[in-house]
């Protein structure tokens, strides 16, 4: 089978998840089912086109960015806002416990392989914005573009722009800040080199990543092997992409640790960090509005129902 993604080879999805479900696949088959990977956009350049890739067959399994087509997972976006997860793993165990009832019809047309997270923990940005003065103004980048109204009640600027174009983004002052995960810190994506501030304790949102698979594809396996797939599918492989995610901001912390770099880590006081709290806040209500304004009246619920 093959395996369309836009990261680069070394990136933890491949090394990873990918990994993981190679080897399981090769030895639950008997090595009758393989998978062969297409790293860096050789199936297809940039993360936007990924879904479609999937259901034209363009590869059989795709890895991709639930936030660059939002209007295919509207539901599923809501798993990006803040809330009682702080990790990738929470997250992405909170979304599996809502699958079925929640999330499951916005992905009818593919076989699921995985859907899971990658939390934004931090903000690299070119300036200090550990506080709502700092902030004030300033270009910031989200995950997603549906948290502008949080972006906007923290009275940043929003601008959206993929995390392949973020390091020249903060080195050529396009923008001032964006969200971050720590391993976007440290290599591949280096923001420690272009960015004077990285910022903690901030309200943590969350990219909703995917591995999926193009239906006729899966159809047309033997049983043998569409049973095998079928076990790995679902919450297990979602927690080896959460369990990837995790494992890569546990490794860069380590490496910031023994790091010695140009920009300054700064802890959002707890004061400021309740000043962002009540912007969240008012953000998450004008989200919602705009939902029940597009015909999802339960959007609130569903919010609710992932931070119980």
């Amino acid at each position: 089978m093959s395996v369309a993604t836009f990261v680069p080879p070394q990136h933890h999805t491949n090394t990873g998840m990918f990994a993981w479900f190679a080897e399981e696949i090769e030895k639950r088959s008997g090595g009758s089912l393989t998978m062969k990977l297409y790293p860096a956009g050789q199936l297809g350049a940039g993360p936007v086109q990924q879904y479609k890739r999937t259901i034209e067959g363009v590869g059989d399994i795709t890895f991709g960015v639930a936030a660059y087509t939002p209007a295919i997972f509207p539901k599923t976006m809501l798993a990006i806002l803040p809330g009682a997860a702080d990790t990738a793993d929470d997250s992405t165990r909170r979304i599996w416990a809502n699958f079925e009832e929640h999330f499951a019809d916005e992905f009818s047309e593919v076989k699921v392989l995985a859907v899971g997270t990658v939390a934004g923990s931090l903000l690299a940005a070119t300036s200090d914005v550990s506080t709502m003065e700092g902030l004030k103004g300033a270009k910031l980048v989200p995950f997603a573009a549906m948290t502008t109204p949080i972006v906007e009640a923290l009275g940043a600027v929003p601008v959206q722009m993929p995390v392949t174009e973020m390091y020249t983004g903060l080195s050529t002052g396009t923008i001032d800040a964006t969200t971050a995960s720590y391993n976007n810190i440290t290599p591949p994506w280096n923001f420690w080199d272009v960015a004077t501030h990285v910022v903690e304790n901030v309200p943590v949102s969350f990219a909703v990543t995917y591995a999926i698979m193009n239906k006729e594809r899966y159809m047309s396996l033997s049983d043998e092997h569409r049973a095998i797939i079928d076990e790995l599918s679902g919450l297990p492989m979602s927690l080896e992409l959460a369990k990837s995610f995790d494992g890569a901001d546990e490794r860069s912390k380590k490496m910031i640790a023994d790091a010695d770099k140009g920009y300054e880590w700064v802890v959002v006081s707890d004061e400021e960090r309740a000043k962002m709290d009540a912007a969240v806040a008012a953000g998450l209500d004008t989200i919602f509005a705009d939902y029940e304004s597009k015909g999802i009246s339960n959007a609130r619920e569903i919010y609710e129902a992932l931070n119980q």
